[in-house]
């Protein structure tokens, strides 16, 4: 073993003791350490996630996204204060928009959690998307894990919202929500038309005051469209609920939704099967970014690439030539 191996694996394992021992600080540490995409972190995050692995899995995960303006960080605040007052340790993975010129990101749902973020039981993550397709994080996987390995009962992953994100934040969590709101019209909620089969739950948030009898009108409407709608989860009936993250009003009921899928599901064998399949796609995406970081990170691919650009730019060389042709160059050096 190297000297350098030899402190990373050393550096991996003090922190895999504090996030053990559930410190927030070096549960935080060890987020940033996996998420980051500098070469001298590399071991060290794959020697962490290594240590800490067999002791994940056991929380039940949570996906939630909405339509815009649906109240989401609202709701999380007062889900999530629900649990922790019930004794549930509840970790939030909040991903928010990357910028597309400049990297940064708003990371400001702490601001907008402030009950949760100030509890002691919770725990919130707010990661830039770093330009991912679909929203969610590129280490959220890795983030959930550690998070359970903290101790962390409840893991709830929050996406932007954009309409990309749900398909790949459905092959993350258990139960997959569906945040709605009334009076946006078809326009503002032509996403819900592909998301309903995603879905273990809708629920129409912001009934509350004077909105109450439209949530419910809502609620009854979506409730009857699901009677044509395949489940997302076999042997499970997707529900519609209301709800209102500012009241509370609903929570209770919505919990008790979750608690008993994970019971049905687990029972059945439905649950694991399904952690199974995604840690298949888990192995694939990984193999892909590896594989894509193999290919532009060679040295004669680099160099050849501007003019393979050009050329099929100019329209002077088919893609698929033009990819072969890569693909020959780091043959040579295989």
């Amino acid at each position: 073993m190297s000297v350098a191996s030899g402190k990373s694996k050393r550096g991996a394992q003090a922190l895999s003791a504090g996030v053990l021992a559930g410190d927030r600080v070096a549960l935080a540490r060890a987020i940033t350490l996996v998420e980051s995409a500098a070469p001298q972190h590399q071991q060290a995050g794959q020697d962490l996630l290594a240590d800490l692995l067999p002791h994940s899995g056991r929380a039940i995960r949570i996906g939630i996204t909405g339509v815009p303006g649906a109240g989401k960080s609202t709701f999380i605040d007062s889900f999530g204060c629900f649990l922790t007052e019930r004794g549930q340790r509840v970790a939030v993975l909040a991903v928010d928009p990357s910028s597309a010129l400049t990297g940064g990101s708003i990371l400001g749902d702490k601001t907008r959690m402030e009950r949760l973020s100030r509890d002691e039981k919770a725990f919130i993550r707010p990661s830039p998307t770093g330009g991912v397709l679909g929203g969610v994080a590129g280490k959220t996987r890795e983030a959930i894990l550690l998070c359970e390995a903290a101790g962390y009962d409840v893991i709830i992953v929050e996406t932007v919202g954009t309409g990309q994100s749900e398909v790949t934040l459905r092959s993350l969590v258990d139960f997959f929500l569906l945040l709605l709101i009334t009076g946006a019209g078809d326009e503002l909620q032509g996403i819900k038309r592909g998301l309903i089969e995603l879905a273990d739950a809708l629920v129409i948030n912001k009934a509350d005051g004077d909105n109450i009898a439209a949530a419910e009108a809502a609620r009854a409407q979506f409730s009857g469209s699901l009677q044509f709608v395949a489940p997302a989860t076999a042997g499970w009936r997707t529900r519609a609920f209301t709800a209102s993250g500012l009241t509370g009003a609903g929570i209770f009921e919505l919990w008790q939704t979750i608690s008993a899928f994970a019971a049905e599901t687990k029972a059945s064998g439905v649950f694991e099967e399904r952690r199974a399949i995604q840690r298949r796609e888990w192995l694939h995406s990984a193999l892909e970014a590896r594989l894509r970081d193999f290919v532009f990170g060679n040295a004669a691919v680099r160099a050849a690439l501007p003019g393979i650009e050009a050329a099929v730019v100019s329209g002077e060389l088919s893609v698929a030539a033009a990819a072969e042709r890569l693909l020959q160059l780091i043959a040579r050096d295989v």
